[in-house]
């Protein structure tokens, strides 16, 4: 599993570091499986969504396109930027310091992002916000790439860039448990919620080496490599797609965290 510093979300220099290539961001980062749209939407008593974190709005096109209608909470100004030219509404802020007003909502969901928020503040913001009976989801991709190039990719990682998060990784066979586990215990801090289920969703997906080297900088810390580390990094990787026939196949879990207000 990683192994991230006990309250990653006060790394703010790594949360808000992700707009730097908005467009780069929402071309590579993979989608969502249809499976959990599909659940959020069946689940939630109503269809108002709160996308925290909402980035480029990936998920929230995602939300909107299944019929519901989604508001972003991004606190980086370029990537809300974007969201807003995709044809989302968004305001700028962290979700712990955001002025919701009167409004509340159906269902708050959190793609790729609640680990970047304090996890007790958050979901006690979650309740206040949450109708009752609102859904609460929380939800990662994680991915796994072939037992060829798992080692290879951790080494290039460890070697060149040693204080990412990717570089901390000690168990690939669960990843994002920490960071799942550490949003449960905070909805159950609030004594607000009914009980807190886990979903999973397993896929998978063909990248070639362009691809995975165009998505490769949207991880978490990449923008903050000196340009020559970054070459390294990419060139290394890409050598070691090549050694494979220059594609593979990665296997996705995506996993969420959820639960209803009472």
């Amino acid at each position: 599993m990683p192994t991230l510093p006990t309250e990653p979300h006060r790394i703010r220099e790594v949360a808000e570091s992700f707009g730097t290539d908005a467009q780069r961001y929402d071309r590579t980062r993979p989608r969502y499986p249809q499976p959990l749209i599909d659940r959020i939407t069946a689940t939630a008593p109503g269809r108002d969504v709160l996308d925290v974190g909402t980035g480029t709005g990936i998920a929230a096109r995602q939300l909107q396109a299944a019929g519901c209608t989604v508001l972003g909470v991004e606190p980086d100004a370029r990537m809300a930027e974007h969201a807003r030219a995709q044809g989302l509404e968004v305001e700028v802020s962290t979700i712990e310091e955001w002025d919701a007003g009167e409004r509340t909502f159906d269902a708050i969901t959190a793609a790729q992002c609640w680990h970047w928020v304090d996890p007790d503040a958050g979901a006690a913001k979650a309740a206040r916000l949450l109708r009752p009976g609102g859904l609460l989801a929380a939800f990662w991709n994680t991915d796994e790439p072939p037992a060829e190039l798992a080692g290879p990719f951790l080494t290039i990682f460890r070697e060149v860039a040693p204080d990412s998060p990717t570089a901390q990784l000690t168990n690939k066979d669960k990843p994002y448990q920490t960071m799942s586990d550490r949003t449960a215990d905070g909805i159950h801090r609030t004594g607000q919620f009914q009980a807190v289920e886990y979903w999973r969703f397993e896929w998978q997906r063909d990248y070639t080496r362009a691809e995975w080297l165009d998505r490769l900088p949207t991880h978490g810390g990449m923008s903050l490599l000196p340009p020559d580390a970054l070459a390294t990094l990419l060139e290394r990787t890409g050598a070691a797609i090549d050694a494979v026939g220059g594609t593979f196949t990665m296997r996705f879990t995506t996993v969420a965290v959820t639960a209803a207000r009472s």
